[in-house]
Order: C-alpha cells, then structure tokens, then sequence
C-alpha cells in the first residue's frame, strides 16, 4: 500500500488540537486510514499514527519489534526537547524509565515499585482523603475558582510531594517545574526557560537525596538510594531521571484528568445528576470514564527494530511509529457512541493507562485513587458547581491539558477545623 496524505489532516500542529479539532481527525482516520503516514518535514520526514484501540494495544505489548529506546517516546514534533538529540543534555533514552526497553527496563520497573505497593498506596490513601476535604474547604466558602490551580492540581502535588518525601510546602515547585517542562509550545509558558526547569528540579531531587541519605525515612527517595540494580547503586543521572519521572507522570496526568473529568460533568449534568445521586455506587464506573475521556497522555512513540506492518502498512526499521491513546480510546469498534461521556459505561477498556505491557503505568492505581477521593468529595459539597468560562486549554499534541478552568457554585461551609 502506498502512502496517501489526506485532505484536512496534520496531526503536527498543536493549534488544531487546542481547538478539539484532532477528534475529527482521527474519527477518519479510523475509518479511512488507520495506519497514517503523517509528513514532517522537521524530523525525519514523517512517522506513522496507530489510531486503533487493537493496533496500539500490539504495539504497545511488544517491546521488541517496538522500541521506546532508540529514540525516546515522548518527542513527535520538537515539543519536549529531550529524546532524540544525542547531543541534547537532556537525552532521556536508557536513562528514564519511559525510554528504556526490557529487560533493563524490567530490572528499573521492580525498583520503583516499591514505592507502589498496595501498603504504601493505602498507607497513602487516608492522608489523602483528608487532603480532598482540605481542597474543598480552601475554596468552599469563596463560591469561585479556578478549577485546575485551586482544585485539580492540589491533590496530585500532595500525592506525588509524600511519595517523593518533599515537604508539603515545596508541592507548588512541582507544578511550576512540571508546567514549565510539559507546556513549552504554549505561549503562557514560552517565557519561563524550559530547560532550567530541569536544572532545578535535578538540584532539588539532588538536595533531598542528600538529606535521606543521612536521615532515611519511608519514602520512595531513600528507597532508591538504597537499590541496587545488577549490584550497582543508581548514578546521580538515574536518580534524577527517576525523580523527573515521578513528578511529570504523578502531577500532570491526573490534574489533567480531573480538569476534563470536571469540564466532562459540567458540559453533560445529567451525568453529573447520575453520580451525586448515589456516589458510593458511581464512582468507580465513573472513573474509567473519566480516564477514557480524558486520555491525557495523547501519544507515546516508538521505534520500529525490524520491518513489520500493521494492517497491511510496510513498516521499515527505523520507522518512527505513534501510538495515539486519544483515538484508541474513542475507537467505534470497541465503545458505543464513543464521543458520549457516559459514566454507566460497563465494560471500559481504556487505554489510558497504555495498552498493558511493561510499560503499563506503574501509577495506575494512585490515579484511580485520587480521581476517587477528589470526585466523591466535589459530588458531594459542590453539587452546584458551573462554568464561569471558557476553559484554556493546552497548545499541545502530546498532553492534553486543560491550564484554567473558572467554576462558580454556591458558598458552602468548611468542614475541618
């Protein structure tokens, strides 16, 4: 089969994303093409688009036709400066998890763990649900709100801020250093110097590295400093890939999912009506839905190691293949009236997570948490919540975010002391 460009589709230009304009792109793609090759003239002239829920759960699961080494996973068209230059100081491949292959990869997954296990998770969990209520009742008697700073972003900061050990107080340098990372194709964030974002938060991983050192605690940083892989402590570069690993997957992806989760009830409140009438029974369906609708994460690349096809496409080796979650998770073969939020949704075999395999997020079961916790306490103490705006969205085609929501609802009372 030979290559075709389609009329009205690029998926390289982040404005047509910002203006939800990629869901018709990939509603055709799916039906007419759903192994793309997308022209690019400034890196490598073009790359492949998996827009099938089936297509990217094999490639996703098989690591060694599909590599996420060779050239990084999270570059598609120069947003994130790291991946793929050699020379770049922010080469991420074989050094952070997300662009490392099995069996290294492996060997890497088994050390973070540690900091997820169901103890730790739970452990977790009851600090967390008094930090929902504190969310709430920091804005509950002010009847407004910027939804994704003063709600959204608060509980994954606490989350990820106590799985790292950094002090409560430091969470807001998280978010700065993790928006200034993620959204450098966005003009609100084009001013701040991306690169000294990473400077920052490897000197401050570095700091708290030296502190656990000579005051170990039950956090993930002493963990690490403590591991060994093959004998071998981690290097400082390893520690510290580890550390921007766990701030980037741990606070973007589920702010962003609670903003759009919200916006997604705000915009359908009927389904909004479907919860608050019984949360206990809705919120697990309802999280799913949310993740699927949401898909945060709109890509991850690979590097094809061999020739293969997909769908009667001829890949070459060297190929540069993209995996969209976003599609996947809006695929007709898979999901009824897909572009419906429907959180009855009963079976939802969202990709959001990526499509099993090593690289399966390791953080899946802390998201689902806080999408819990923060949802059941919004349904319940700010059933009145509406827009007051349009939300301002993210200039991106990698993440999907959401950077200002405005909310009104009526003042309520605080219920901690």
């Amino acid at each position: 089969m030979e290559r075709t460009v389609i009329e009205g589709i690029d998926l390289n230009d982040p404005e047509r994303f910002k203006r939800l304009e990629h869901h018709e792109m990939f509603r055709r793609l799916r039906a007419e093409d759903p192994v793309y090759w997308q022209p690019d003239e400034l890196k490598g002239g073009g790359y492949w688009n998996v827009v099938k829920h089936a297509d990217l759960i094999e490639v996703n699961r098989d690591s060694a036709t599909f590599s996420s080494e060779v050239g990084g996973t999270m570059i598609m068209s120069g947003q994130f400066p790291i991946g793929e230059d050699p020379d770049s100081p922010f080469d991420t491949r074989g050094t952070l998890m997300l662009d490392m292959d099995p069996p290294k990869h492996t060997r890497y997954r088994l050390l973070v763990n540690k900091g997820f296990t169901p103890r730790m998770i739970g452990a977790l969990e009851q600090a967390l649900q008094a930090r929902a209520s504190m969310i709430v009742d920091n804005v509950i008697e002010t009847g407004s709100a910027d939804f994704v700073e003063d709600i959204a972003a608060e509980l994954p900061l606490q989350a990820i801020a106590e799985i790292m050990g950094v002090p409560q107080e430091d969470r807001r340098k998280l978010f700065d250093w993790t928006n200034r990372m993620v959204g450098a194709g966005d003009p609100e964030y084009q001013n701040n110097d991306q690169q000294g974002a990473f400077v920052e938060l490897f000197a401050y991983a570095n700091e708290l590295a030296g502190q656990r050192k000579s005051d170990p605690r039950d956090d993930i940083v002493s963990k690490l400093l403590d591991a060994e892989i093959d004998g071998e402590q981690l290097s400082e570069l390893e520690f510290d890939m580890f550390m921007l690993l766990l701030a980037v997957a741990g606070n973007e992806t589920t702010r962003n999912a609670t903003a759009h989760g919200m916006y997604a009830f705000l915009t359908n409140p009927e389904q909004f009506e479907i919860l608050k009438r019984d949360p206990e029974a809705r919120i697990a369906d309802a999280v799913e839905e949310i993740l699927r609708w949401a898909s945060p994460v709109l890509h991850f690349r690979r590097t094809a190691m061999v020739d293969t096809e997909i769908r009667g496409r001829q890949i070459k080796a060297g190929d540069r293949v993209v995996i969209w979650h976003i599609s996947a998770n809006r695929d007709e073969d898979v999901w009824d009236d897909p572009y419906t939020f429907d959180i009855t949704r009963d079976p939802n075999p969202h990709v959001a997570f990526g499509g099993g395999g090593s690289h399966f997020c390791l953080g899946a079961n802390l998201a689902r948490t806080e999408l819990r916790l923060i949802f059941l306490e919004l349904a319940r103490r700010l059933p009145d919540m509406q827009l007051a705006g349009d939300p301002d969205r993210l200039l991106s085609n990698f993440i999907g975010g959401i950077k200002h929501m405005p909310v009104q609802w009526t003042p309520g009372a605080r219920v901690l002391a």
